[in-house]
């Protein structure tokens, strides 16, 4: 077998062989570099096969060798950069050179003299740049902040912000500008929250991106929520749940009416479930139909509504129309107040399927959330048929975590053995230094029978419900505390999610 040559700390020049457009051959993970004034042609170590089932369809007549990965992602960018830059800008030249794109690192050295010219290309590539990246560490926000004599950008990362680079104050103001700019807000308006929406195509992915300026007493700052589009939206499979979990959700999904509900916290994924399950329902045979604030997925066969509260048209008032409209599905963003719950569960007795979502910290307690909004006790058990209350937990990284003793006083808290071991997070360059990779989803999931209706008839309170539940339901606690004695997760992460709480 041939030995391919392992290049490390180099400087890697990308160029592009004669005859050959590289795009074609990024997503096979091969790509073309000069190094020290010789060309090469490099293999991506995680797409080795397909890599070299391309060269070798092309013929090429160029040494094959690997890049440590920190180069490659490098000269990966340097790639994409052009191939989004080309989608997203129209004043940039096509016959640009890929050796003269700017890479993050290129415009920060020469950000003195960017700031001082009129052409605007350099901007438009950083900005483009930071999408790539956002998308590339797979982040689903990106903040971009002023401070007092600098800026910064971070991302969030599985639910935890990182900070990724420190700018210039003055680049951060261009920044935010060109931002305003592709999400057609007012440039001139620095004084006044500004919401925003653009659309992107990066690599060949669409994504939505939610804008929001708020001024600050240093200067403005931007967060952008990335929304991918329908064809992301991820199967009961793909959602991150156990099987016996998934197996729930297909007979709970069986049903033709009534209501199911999905609580957490913000961000722990509520919206991407639901939209999974509409996605299970819908067809050209269902009429579909959402009240989303704001609407985060571009769903197929489902007609969507975001609400405004600025004409009133509020969850209630969405909720009421949708209702004329001969709905067989009906998905609510959010249940507020006691108006919504009511025509909600209005809604579930009448015949429709109806999905929502609930800010509480656990299953049981929803009953006791919705009777204080003022619905009844016995029509919340009559129509309820489910609840899913669910976390996001960090998965640490597999190459890089290392063993060690739990504390005892942790393991006396968390009633866990004293020479239990746990994983403990490091950080490479494969997790990007984080110690984490990815997100395991956990849910404990309340179905409604005859038992757990009689019951909630008899338990004045979620307390006492949860604790006539025990054994028979797998609480999150202890699916968090079986994540960490399998090591698939840290003690710091589950107490971040809040293993203590719930």
């Amino acid at each position: 077998m041939v030995q391919i040559p392992l290049f490390s700390e180099v400087n890697a020049v990308a160029f592009t062989p004669e005859g050959i457009d590289p795009f074609e051959t990024i997503r096979d993970g091969l790509l073309f570099a000069e190094i020290n004034e010789k060309k090469y042609a490099v293999l991506s170590a995680r797409d080795t096969a397909t890599a070299l089932s391309s060269y070798n369809r092309l013929s090429l007549d160029l040494p094959l060798i690997h890049l440590d990965e920190q180069t490659y992602e490098t000269l990966y960018l340097k790639f994409l950069e052009l191939k989004t830059d080309r989608e997203l800008t129209r004043n940039v030249s096509q016959e640009e050179p890929y050796e003269d794109e700017l890479s993050l690192i290129d415009f920060l050295k020469n950000s003195s003299d960017l700031l001082t010219s009129e052409e605007s290309a350099p901007i438009i590539k950083f900005v483009n740049t930071i999408f790539y990246q956002a998308l590339k560490r797979r982040a689903s926000d990106i903040h971009i902040e002023t401070h007092e004599k600098k800026g910064e950008v971070r991302f969030r990362i599985d639910g935890v912000l990182s900070k990724h680079i420190d700018l210039d104050k003055s680049i951060i103001s261009l920044v935010i500008s060109r931002i305003k700019v592709i999400s057609n807000l007012d440039i001139a308006e620095k004084r006044l929250p500004q919401d925003g929406r653009t659309q992107i195509k990066i690599a060949g992915k669409s994504l939505d991106v939610r804008v929001s300026v708020l001024p600050t007493y240093h200067g403005e700052r931007v967060v952008m929520r990335l929304l991918m589009h329908a064809a992301s939206i991820p199967g009961l499979e793909e959602l991150g749940f156990n099987s016996s979990t998934t197996e729930r959700f297909y007979e709970l999904l069986k049903f033709s009416h009534g209501i199911i509900l999905v609580t957490g916290p913000t961000g722990s994924g509520k919206s991407t479930t639901l939209h999974s399950f509409l996605q299970r329902l819908s067809g050209p045979e269902k009429n579909v139909m959402s009240i989303e604030d704001p609407v985060e997925y571009d769903a197929a066969h489902v007609s969507q509504i975001a609400v405004n509260s600025k004409i009133g048209l509020t969850f209630a008032e969405g909720l009421r129309s949708i209702l004329r409209q001969d709905p067989d599905i009906i998905l609510v963003g959010e249940i507020r107040d006691g108006e919504t719950a009511q025509i909600a569960i209005q809604a579930a007795m009448t015949g429709h399927l109806v999905f929502s979502t609930l800010h509480t910290n656990n299953a049981t307690s929803a009953v006791t959330r919705l009777v204080d909004m003022g619905v009844d006790k016995f029509m919340v058990t009559s129509t309820l048929l489910g609840v899913l209350a669910q976390r996001l937990v960090r998965k640490v990284c597999s190459e890089c975590h290392e063993l060690q003793t739990i504390d005892p006083i942790d393991a006396h808290d968390l009633d866990l053995p004293m020479e239990l071991l746990v994983a403990k997070s490091v950080g490479c360059p494969s997790c990007g230094g984080t110690g984490y990779r990815g997100r395991i989803a956990v849910g404990e999931l309340l179905m409604m029978d005859e038992n757990v209706q009689t019951l909630m008839k008899q338990c004045d309170n979620d307390v006492e419900l949860r604790a006539a539940m025990k054994g028979s339901m797998a609480f999150l606690a202890d699916q968090l505390k079986d994540l960490l004695v399998s090591h698939e997760t840290t003690l710091e992460e589950i107490l971040r999610v809040g293993v203590k709480e719930i």
